[in-house]
């Protein structure tokens, strides 16, 4: 939980839980942030007092220490009420399932960790404009982070250490990060969500953003945009494309003589080298030429962000070059929102992949996001390629692309293909 006083949780007394004041706290939770209405009355409270504060697990069940409600203002139970219910809205059970298995983080310091992460990533635009920030909240701030990243990217920025010895009491149960508690019903208890119902909470909430996105904050309608066009399979192939390309023999690998071969020893007076795999370059061409819409650009910018996350969040590997006709610049990526996508005229991809090969050190793997509009490379590159083909549009610049009756070639056989859309 991330409210509530630092330190040792207060242990609960025989009192029973004030309703009345923790259903007054969600009401002006709602008043204050009325687009999380209905996600704040999905949730069912249950009285648990083994729960240090309030904590939420991935079935939609607030555990609500009767002890923490009477020592706790209104206002700050409200601020409690928003920062559980953007757990769930947010995913964070999920994801740190996801992070846990990809980065093979184990045991209950590394959920710690996750939650602390998962905390950030709300907080960080959480309150204010109406709603109070709770006693003990832990922002980015907290921990000298930049504000406005995800989970994901709080979690390699920070260690369990001194600096963070005063967050040991944070728990903000199973649905912060996917570990479960004593406290748990589980799936078969009752007042539980079934994942249709979870689904069409979330999908609820993302239409009262859109709809009226000033009233929500930055990270808010981030989150919108992505819960409103739910995660389809093709983004799940384009993943797992990239994530086999990255890892499959040969990606990422050189001979090196730091660390001799062991089989030196049945050459005696000779020194050979071993295969070490270095971390995996990633270099991601986007196509900005006439025939590709914003729409799309603004997709490609959000596969840019997975693919990180695909090399396992290291963004100093991610290289990203826009290209219609020619490549004016190759961004490191920083953050992908902050990339210029520069183009407008007609399409020949050929200047990216030339660009990108020519780049010190190598990439390991080309990513193409491009509606396949444009000429291809007679000959194979010397590194595994991704080709991610959005919807083409009628509208063109080009005389070729101008024709109702062209048709573009198919991208070469030696590269992975995944139909966006």
């Amino acid at each position: 939980m991330t409210a509530g006083a630092p330190g040792a949780p207060v242990p609960d007394g025989p009192s029973a839980l004030d309703l009345d004041k923790l259903f007054a706290a969600r009401l002006h939770a709602a008043r204050v942030r009325p687009y999380l209405a209905t996600a704040l009355f999905a949730l069912h409270p249950v009285e648990s007092r083994l729960v240090p504060t309030m904590a939420v697990d991935r079935h939609w069940r607030c555990y609500v220490s009767p002890a923490f409600v009477a020592r706790t203002p209104v206002e700050d139970l409200a601020g409690v009420w928003v920062h559980e219910v953007s757990h769930l809205l947010r995913d964070h059970h999920g994801r740190s399932d996801r992070v846990a298995r990809e980065r093979g983080l184990i045991g209950a310091g590394e959920r710690l960790r996750m939650n602390i992460a998962a905390d950030c990533e709300i907080n960080d635009d959480a309150f204010g404009d109406g709603l109070a920030r709770p006693e003990g909240a832990v922002a980015p701030e907290t921990l000298g982070l930049p504000v406005g990243e995800l989970m994901e990217e709080y979690l390699s920025r920070f260690r369990l250490g001194q600096h963070t010895q005063d967050l040991a009491w944070l728990d903000c149960g199973s649905g912060a990060d996917g570990l479960e508690r004593a406290w748990d019903l589980g799936p078969d208890g009752a007042h539980g969500l079934s994942a249709q119902e979870r689904d069409a909470v979330r999908f609820r909430v993302a239409q009262g953003i859109t709809a009226r996105p000033g009233n929500a904050s930055g990270g808010w309608r981030r989150w919108a945009q992505e819960a409103f066009h739910p995660p389809q399979p093709w983004r799940e192939l384009l993943g797992a494309a990239v994530r086999s390309a990255v890892s499959t023999s040969g990606a990422g690998e050189d001979y090196t003589y730091g660390r001799p071969a062991r089989r030196s020893a049945g050459v005696p007076g000779a020194v050979l080298p071993s295969l070490r795999r270095k971390p995996p370059r990633v270099s991601v061409i986007i196509d900005t030429s006439g025939s590709v819409g914003d729409a799309e650009l603004g997709s490609a910018l959000l596969e840019v962000a997975a693919i990180s996350r695909a090399v396992g969040g290291r963004r100093d590997l991610v290289t990203v070059l826009s290209c219609d006709a020619a490549v004016p610049v190759a961004h490191p990526l920083c953050r992908a929102e902050g990339i210029a996508l520069v183009g407008g005229g007609g399409t020949d991809l050929r200047a990216g992949f030339t660009k990108a090969l020519r780049m010190r050190p190598h990439p390991d793997v080309l990513v193409v996001l491009t509606d396949g509009r444009t000429p291809w490379p007679a000959t194979r590159p010397p590194c595994r390629t991704v080709v991610g083909l959005f919807p083409r549009q009628r509208a063109a610049r080009s005389w070729e692309e101008d024709d109702p009756d062209y048709v573009p070639d198919a991208p070469p056989e030696w590269a992975r293909v995944v139909t966006i859309g």
